[in-house]
């Protein structure tokens, strides 16, 4: 029984891992092509939860939800940056924090205006919703699965967009040498929407996704958006394939933190005092994973080159 409970940890450490690079991947490449510091991606992520359980409310079918939530964070992700972000490129940090800090406000006051402040709920899709046995003889959810299996989709199809196409090309050249790319022909500006509204669709997917999982709610994106930055710090500004390995070290350590810390304390102590140090420990584990990979290798494991 505890090879499959830590199995089924193992697998919740590794979904919790994929959402949270579909949150990274988007907010690495902007940081690295654009150099701006978004808060407001989160924002991003809950405006794809909401409009998929709207959607999916209102048609009675979650896959359109789904095609909504992208749809919904692309354009507000393109909106944002063509009203807000487009003025910021040349601003310091502080600036660009500020503003995209009232951004998170603006949208999450909007979202409570037009849906109200009570939390809304997702149904797993009957496709999605059994369950599949696992060594030792528990079962586990079809659907986290599924996240794992889309987000696994997610990151090779960014590889190849990066690696393989012309816009790809576009997106190093940007995140080495703007400048010069502009100078080359390339429009620049539209290069920045475009990837905005790529990091902005990605966010949203993870949010939507999540929200059948758990509660669809104002504010959902602001603790979300605390672990993707720590992910792209863990796995190196800019770097894909960083945001992915840092993404899952996060994502297993944190679930593997809180399950495995208190069961080992309380051979030593009661279980409820064990439960309540443990607990604490496990929180810090991520902060304390990315103190060690920064005094290591500053840059990130896997820094994004030139």
């Amino acid at each position: 029984m505890q090879t499959a409970l830590i199995i089924e940890q193992l697998l919740n450490g590794l979904q919790f891992g994929v959402m949270l690079f579909l949150m990274a991947a988007g907010l690495t490449l902007i940081f690295g092509v654009m150099g701006l510091i978004n808060l407001a991606h989160g924002s991003l992520y809950m405006v794809g939860a909401f409009a998929c359980a709207a959607v999916a409310a209102w048609t009675g079918s979650f896959w359109l939800g789904l095609i909504a939530s992208l749809a919904a964070a692309a354009a507000a992700g393109a909106i944002v940056e063509l009203v807000v972000i487009r003025r910021l490129y040349d601003r310091d940090h502080l600036d660009q924090v500020l503003a995209t800090f009232a951004l998170i406000l603006i949208f999450s006051e909007g979202t409570r205006w037009v849906f109200g402040s009570f939390p809304l709920y997702l149904d797993i899709p009957a496709l999605l919703s059994g369950t599949v046995p696992l060594p030792g003889g528990s079962r586990y959810q079809l659907y986290r699965l599924a996240i794992i299996g889309v987000g696994v989709a997610v990151a090779v199809g960014l590889f190849l967009l990066i690696s393989k196409t012309r816009l790809g090309m576009r997106i190093r050249a940007g995140e080495s040498d703007r400048e010069m790319i502009g100078a080359l022909g390339v429009d620049v500006a539209t290069l920045y929407t475009l990837v905005f509204a790529l990091g902005a669709a990605l966010a949203g997917l993870a949010g939507a996704m999540v929200g059948a999982i758990q509660s669809v709610q104002v504010g959902m994106g602001e603790p979300v958006l605390i672990l993707a930055f720590v992910v792209i710090v863990i796995g190196g500004i800019g770097s894909i394939r960083g945001a992915l390995i840092g993404a899952i070290l996060v994502g297993v350590t944190d679930t593997m933190g809180r399950f495995l810390l208190p069961q080992t304390l309380m051979l030593f102590m009661p279980p409820s005092q064990a439960a309540m140090i443990g607990g604490a420990i496990a929180s810090m584990l991520i902060y304390l994973l990315m103190a060690v990979v920064l005094a290591l290798k500053p840059r990130g494991l896997f820094p994004a080159q030139g």
